[in-house]
C-alpha cells in the first residue's frame, strides 16, 4: 500500500476521470428551509417594494409646499384632519392647509408628499404648529424605491443565506425552488470509537470525525446521512459500504485506510465492484493514507481517522464534488491573503497543508499563524484553525512576512 503516491493534481484527474457530478434535480421548499440551499430559477418581483408609499417616521403628514417658511420663531399653522396607522390605507385626502397624524410604516394619504417629524411639530387640539420645513418626499420611502416590479432580484445558482431569503419573503413567496441536495454518507471505522454519550471504557475514543464530517457535508450544501461506527472486521465493513451506496448519492468514512492489520477498507471496496480503488495514498501531509475508490458511477471516499487530517482532505477533495451535486460553484471568495506570522517549513516531496489561525495587527494586516498541534490528530487543531496554507512539493519554505493564501474552513472571517 501507497508505494507509489499520486500528487493531489493527478488525484484529483483520477477522480474527475470517474465521477461527472450530474445537474441535480429541482425541489419545492419552504422559506425556512431554503438556507444554505442554491436557488435553481431566477426569482423575479411581481410587486413593487414597497407596495405603497409610507412613512419612514413618526409625526405628520403634509404638502411639502404648505411647510415653506416655516422656522422656529415662526411656525406653520396646520388643521389636522386624521390619524393614519400602519396596516390600514388612509381614508383622510391631505389638502392644502391640512395634515395628518401618520406613524412609522404607514402608507401616505392622498394629497400629501411630505412628512414632518414629530419633533419638529406641536399640537393644539386640532391645530398643528410646524417649526421647520421639509420637501417632497423627505422622510417618505416612496413606492417600487426598493425593488421594482418585474425586477430579477435573485439568480439561479445564487446560494440562499439570510439575506437573500428575506429577499424572497419582501416579494411575497413562502416557497422557494432550489436544487436538491445530494445525500452523502458518512461512516466511521475502529475497535476504539464509540459514540459520543456513550461511557467511555478504558483504550477508547469518541467519534469525532461522523460529526465534524457530517457538518462538513451540511456547510457545503449535502445532507449527511450519519450511519454509525463500524468494528475493523471485513464482512461487517462490506456490508456497511454496501447500504450506503444504495442510500446515497456519495460516501465519505473515515479509519481504516492505513497499512496496519485491521486497515480492511481499501480491500473492502475493491470487493464491491469495478473499477474500485482508483486512489490509494496521495503526497501530501496531512493526509496521505486516503483511498478513493469507484463503485457503480459512485464515489467513496476513505479518509484518514486522524480527525485533521480526515476533514483537511474532504475540503481538499470532497467538498468540490458535494458543492457540484448541490448546484453550487467554487467558493471563489473562501481565499483570503495574509501575511505569514512565522516560518513554515514543508515535508520533503510532499504538498504539505498547514493549518493556521487568522489574527489582525494593529496596521489592520491579516496574520496567519500556524496552529501547534503536534500530530494530524490533534483535536484542538480542527477548533483552532480559520484555514490553512499550501506550501508546493518543491518549495523549501515560506518565510515570515511572505504573502500567502489561505483557504478558509468558512467564510466570513474577520
Amino acid at each position: 500500500m501507497f508505494r507509489e503516491l499520486l500528487t493531489l493534481d493527478e488525484a484529483k484527474k483520477t477522480i474527475q476521470q470517474h465521477f461527472s457530478p450530474k445537474l441535480p434535480e429541482f425541489e419545492q421548499v419552504p422559506l425556512l428551509e431554503a438556507w444554505n440551499r442554491v436557488l435553481a430559477e431566477n426569482v423575479v418581483a411581481e410587486l413593487d417594494i414597497p407596495p405603497f408609499s409610507r412613512s419612514t417616521v413618526d409625526g405628520y403628514t403634509v404638502r411639502a409646499e404648505d411647510t415653506h417658511g416655516a422656522e422656529e420663531n415662526k411656525p406653520i399653522k396646520l388643521k389636522v384632519c386624521g390619524v393614519i396607522n400602519a396596516g390600514e390605507m388612509p381614508k383622510v385626502i391631505v389638502k392644502k392647509g391640512l395634515t395628518a397624524e401618520i406613524v412609522t410604516g404607514a402608507p401616505l394619504p392622498k394629497g400629501a408628499d411630505a412628512v414632518v417629524m414629530v419633533e419638529d411639530t406641536e399640537q393644539r387640539d386640532d391645530e398643528l404648529l410646524v417649526y421647520g420645513s421639509v420637501v417632497k418626499d423627505e422622510n417618505v420611502m416612496k413606492a417600487g424605491s426598493d425593488i421594482r416590479k418585474g425586477e430579477t432580484v435573485l439568480k439561479a445558482g445564487q446560494r440562499l443565506g439570510s439575506r437573500e431569503i428575506g429577499v424572497l419573503a419582501a416579494v411575497g413567496l413562502a416557497k422557494t425552488r432550489v436544487y436538491a441536495s445530494p445525500r452523502v454518507a458518512v461512516l466511521s471505522t475502529g475497535a476504539e470509537v464509540v459514540e459520543p454519550g456513550a461511557k467511555l471504557l478504558s483504550a477508547k475514543i469518541f467519534d469525532i470525525n461522523a460529526h465534524s464530517l457530517s457538518a462538513a457535508v451540511l456547510e457545503c450544501g449535502g445532507k449527511p446521512i450519519c450511519l454509525g461506527v463500524f468494528p475493523d472486521n471485513m464482512e461487517e465493513i462490506q456490508k456497511a459500504l454496501k447500504k450506503a451506496l444504495g442510500l446515497t448519492d456519495l460516501v465519505v468514512t473515515s479509519g481504516g485506510v492505513s497499512v496496519g492489520p485491521k486497515d480492511f477498507m481499501p480491500r473492502a471496496l475493491d470487493l464491491l465492484g469495478k473499477p474500485g480503488v482508483i486512489v490509494c495514498g496521495i503526497a501530501i501531509k496531512p493526509g496521505k493514507p486516503v483511498s478513493v475508490a469507484s463503485v457503480g458511477g459512485k464515489l467513496v471516499f476513505s479518509l484518514p481517522g486522524h480527525p485533521a487530517s480526515a476533514l483537511l482532505v474532504f475540503h481538499l477533495l470532497v467538498r468540490p464534488l458535494i458543492t457540484a451535486l448541490a448546484g453550487g460553484k467554487a467558493d471563489e471568495d473562501n481565499v483570503v491573503r495574509a501575511l505569514a506570522g512565522m516560518r513554515m517549513f514543508p515535508a520533503k516531496g510532499r504538498r504539505t497543508f498547514v493549518m493556521v489561525r487568522l489574527r489582525r495587527e494593529s496596521a489592520g494586516r491579516l496574520v496567519a499563524d500556524p496552529v501547534e498541534s503536534g500530530a494530524s490528530g490533534a483535536i484542538t487543531t480542527l477548533s483552532k484553525a480559520d484555514g490553512f496554507v499550501e506550501i508546493g512539493e518543491n518549495q523549501q519554505f515560506v518565510d515570515a512576512g511572505e504573502e500567502v493564501m489561505v483557504r478558509l474552513f468558512k467564510k466570513n472571517v474577520s
